[in-house]
């Protein structure tokens, strides 16, 4: 039987720009993971998690559980990725022996709130298959296969920040630069130390989320016709990230809650931002802390000084139903 994981992200600085040939630095949050196991059988099968079956307790349930979960559950893109990987497999011309498995997964990430759970459970599945057919697929490929599961067979709009990070782990630097992006598909990935970023929450809604598709309006199509605020904007984000890097390599952490809380406030400027997260910003910021989104709304992360600030933290969000935690990153 083989058993594999990947795991929940944070988005420190650069976000939203990397799926606009931005600069991005993102963390891996292991308190929250993806778990997949495969093992060979007769048939081929994906078994379904909670969140796949249509059985509910009442229609209360269903309703509560259709607005935190949202519709779809996982076998689709398990199944997403199984048709991807053999395309990736016939593409490279890597025969896969006649080997059925039955493949299932399960995932505590809290659901709809920006922080990698669709993602966790592809690049879970897709490490437990690379070990199934004893196939090597280098990083930033793997990387991009995840995010072509998700935009290519599924129409679904999504940028590679989050299955980078899923990929390598840890903290990473990550440039999506034009030129590396159209050359080759993929950009430059460097792994920071993790050592180097402590003192980082990372907190999120237990109540009904408002779903992150709700946050990205019209700025691709802005972007696409070039307006000056939506395009200065990703330049601003990728220079945040930039910034950010040398913040901390060099231990400069006030420069780095500048610059975490400079990134959410430009995106108060293009995006729709809903009542519950702006509560989130100003509850957190108000506590002394730095606050960003995490994603694209449902979750945020910063930078804390002390024990008793975080403390103040956890109290001051429990108050709105928003749960903090401590992120281990490696």
């Amino acid at each position: 039987m083989i058993e594999t994981y990947a795991y929940a992200r944070a988005g420190l600085l650069g976000n939203p720009s990397d799926g606009y040939f931005g600069k991005t630095i993102s963390l891996l949050v292991k308190n929250f993971r993806a778990r997949v196991l495969l093992y060979p059988s007769a048939r081929l099968e994906i078994k379904p998690a909670k969140a796949d079956l249509p059985v509910f307790e009442s229609l209360d349930d269903l309703y509560s559980s259709t607005r935190w979960r949202g519709y779809y559950g996982g076998i689709r893109i398990v199944q997403a990725l199984l048709v991807r990987f053999l395309d990736y497999c016939r593409e490279q011309g890597i025969e896969l022996p006649e080997r059925n498995f039955t493949l299932e997964y399960e995932s505590t990430i809290p659901l709809r709130l920006g922080m990698g759970g669709s993602s966790a459970i592809i690049t879970a599945a897709l490490r437990a298959l690379m070990q199934y057919y004893s196939i090597e697929i280098p990083l930033p490929i793997q990387a991009n296969l995840v995010l072509e599961t998700e935009t290519r067979e599924l129409g679904v709009g999504a940028g590679l920040q989050d299955r980078v990070i899923q990929a390598y782990g840890g903290v990473v630097y990550m440039d999506f630069a034009q030129e590396l992006m159209e050359r080759r598909g993929y950009g430059d990935y460097e792994s920071l130390d993790p050592a180097l970023l402590d003192r980082v929450y990372v907190a999120y809604r237990t109540s009904l989320s408002e779903g992150t598709e709700l946050f990205h309006n019209n700025v691709r199509e802005r972007w696409r016709r070039g307006e000056p605020l939506v395009v200065e904007a990703m330049q601003t984000w990728a220079s945040f990230a930039e910034q950010g890097r040398q913040a901390i390599l060099t231990r400069d952490r006030v420069r780095l809650h500048t610059l975490i809380d400079a990134n959410f406030d430009l995106r108060t400027k293009l995006y729709q931002i809903g009542a519950g997260n702006l509560e989130m910003i100003r509850v957190a910021r108000a506590c002394g802390v730095s606050a960003n989104f995490a994603g694209s709304g449902g979750a945020i992360v910063g930078l804390y000084e002390s024990e008793e600030q975080l403390e103040a933290l956890r109290r001051a969000l429990a108050g709105i139903g928003v749960a903090v935690v401590c992120p281990r990153i490696s």
